[in-house]
């Protein structure tokens, strides 16, 4: 039977350590917890479910890795084409953890109305596209179908139809410079609006359009089995890099592998930077409520000073005394962990489902909503390590009894 546990419960389940006068400081010190808590979920769920979000949007566009030829000189714009004939199309045998791959072609272009003239990116793609991405952004209309014969439907962000003032249902001319003899007359594309889509984006919704392939082919004159470019979308983000490393050595050595790290390397360095804030607002909460436990740990020592003095005088050492009010402590913080997931979950939970709370500017996050996302382990290893970092920071104060001898403990009385 362990004994140090045993007292500690008598003492927590007791009616007159709910009556005490350390009974208040008790009640802050949970609430210290139970708050610091609900904070961390918080920062954790907002900061990795803003990374992921940013991260699904910027892939939606370009993949999380390419394959293109390296004498396109990393540009978006596909110049020198690749063969679709390639041991990893339609399917990386050798490589496991990738979702989908895909082939696309891009051209650099103008569109021109009666009152506006826009620079787009026209990026053309196949019957192979996979389209599930991008139905959580379509405000209006519907996906163009390039599984049939070569077709003029686009899918146009509202943010460049309203700069064109195009509606859903338009046709509007757009041109293209001859890559090879930008000299000749450039090629012309007429276009109807099927579908029209918003992502946050402004950098991405500002430009792209998403037409057939089969337009960027003849436009540059290549052959049905020539394309600009692979993309690639993995299983799990966090394996891009190691994943782009293997891809590139399972291709011919005429292809060039990029992530979208690469190409958009100034949006992952800001997004990098969630981390450093999710882990100072942790690190305050961790102290705000070790504090105050440590102050209610103190509290117990002094009001309990007759119980330490008797068991001292009784054969107990500093040791087993001292674990007796650390236990007290650790049911202590168990209550304020509960409620704090309790509510912190709580919260997370609405604003997934519900949306509640918004950004004032949603264009300098990309996002109109504030999104959430949690994992189990990050939870689990949360509450782990606060009780632990609490106990620790306890361990030192609880010293205090061993400065507490029988006779004046028990004289105090």
């Amino acid at each position: 039977m362990n004994l140090e546990y045993f007292i500690a419960k008598r003492l927590s389940a007791g009616k007159g350590h709910k009556n005490s006068i350390s009974a208040p400081i008790i009640k802050i010190a949970i609430a210290a917890i139970t708050i610091s808590i609900v904070m961390m979920l918080i920062a954790i769920a907002t900061g990795d479910g803003l990374k992921k979000k940013i991260r699904e949007k910027v892939a939606a566009f370009n993949g999380h890795i390419q394959i293109s030829n390296f004498d396109n000189n990393r540009s978006d714009v596909s110049v020198v084409p690749v063969f679709l004939e390639q041991d990893f199309y339609p399917e990386f045998k050798n490589i496991t953890g990738i979702k989908h791959i895909q082939a696309v072609a891009s051209k650099g272009g103008i569109v021109r109305t009666e009152e506006t003239v826009e620079g787009i990116l026209a990026k053309g793609v196949g019957k192979d596209y996979n389209w599930d991405v991008f139905k959580e952004y379509l405000v209006d209309g519907r996906l163009p179908d390039f599984s049939g014969e070569r077709t003029d439907e686009v899918l146009i962000s509202s943010l460049l139809a309203n700069k064109l003032k195009l509606k859903l249902g338009d046709t509007f001319l757009s041109v293209f410079l001859r890559d090879n003899d930008p000299s000749k007359m450039p090629n012309q594309q007429k276009s109807k609006i099927v579908g029209i889509y918003d992502s946050g984006f402004e950098e991405f919704d500002a430009t792209y359009v998403f037409m057939d392939i089969r337009h960027i082919q003849r436009m540059n004159k290549w052959e049905d089995n020539q394309i600009g470019n692979f993309e690639i979308f993995l299983d799990d983000f966090d394996s891009i890099d190691e994943k782009s490393i293997e891809i590139y050595g399972q291709t011919l050595s005429t292809l060039d592998t990029r992530t979208i790290k690469d190409n958009y390397g100034h949006i992952f360095q800001w997004i990098d930077l969630f981390d450093f804030n999710t882990a100072l607002i942790i690190g305050i909460m961790i102290i705000v409520g070790g504090i105050n436990m440590i102050t209610a740990l103190l509290v117990l020592i002094l009001e309990r000073t007759t119980m330490i003095g008797i068991l001292k005088a009784l054969g107990a050492d500093d040791w087993s005394i001292r674990k007796i009010f650390l236990y007290n402590a650790a049911y202590l913080i168990s209550i304020g962990l509960f409620l704090g997931n309790l509510i912190g979950l709580g919260i997370i939970w609405a604003q997934d489902k519900f949306r509640m709370f918004k950004f004032p500017n949603p264009k300098e996050y990309y996002i109109e909503y504030i999104p959430v996302h949690i994992s189990l382990t990050a939870i689990v290893s949360l509450n782990i390590g606060v009780m632990i970092l609490c106990l620790l920071m306890l361990i030192v104060p609880s010293y205090i009894i061993t400065k507490i001898t029988p006779v004046k403990a028990i004289k105090f009385d």
